[in-house]
Parts: C-alpha cells; sequence; structure tokens
C-alpha cells in the first residue's frame, strides 16, 4: 500500500528503466508532464495524464514481465 501519492519523477524513473530492459518498444514523455508509451511495436501507444495512471501501467508491466518469468499462463 502506498503512503505516498506517486510522483512526476518516481513515474519517470520507473518508465526509464523498463525502457531500458527493454520491457518496453517506445516511451516519450510529453512536453506537458504526460508519456506516450507503447509495450510492443504492434501494441497500440498509451497516454498516460497523470503518475497514478503511469505506475498503474508500470504495475500492469511488472505483473507481465514476472508470469512470463515463472512461466505463469497470462
Amino acid at each position: 500500500m502506498r503512503t505516498a501519492p506517486a510522483t512526476h519523477a518516481e513515474a519517470d524513473a520507473w518508465i526509464a528503466v523498463l525502457t531500458e530492459y527493454g520491457h518496453l518498444h517506445h516511451a516519450e514523455p510529453g512536453p506537458d508532464g504526460t508519456w506516450t508509451v507503447q509495450r510492443t511495436p504492434t501494441s497500440t501507444p498509451r497516454t498516460l495524464h497523470h503518475p497514478v495512471l503511469a505506475l498503474d501501467f508500470v504495475a500492469e508491466v511488472l505483473r507481465d514481465v514476472r508470469r512470463n518469468a515463472t512461466g505463469m499462463p497470462r
């Protein structure tokens, strides 16, 4: 459970790490504090308008990464 609000810097850091490790095909910060992210080359880009939305997206990606690492079905 979070005890502090999500911050733009925290979301930026997570998105950068996921991109660096190859879990995101594309991630681009917007001029107004948004992020446009794309999981795979063929997936639909998503625009995340708030750090909470970005961290929800990060959690979704991490769940998928963990499932794939343990061989669990999606």
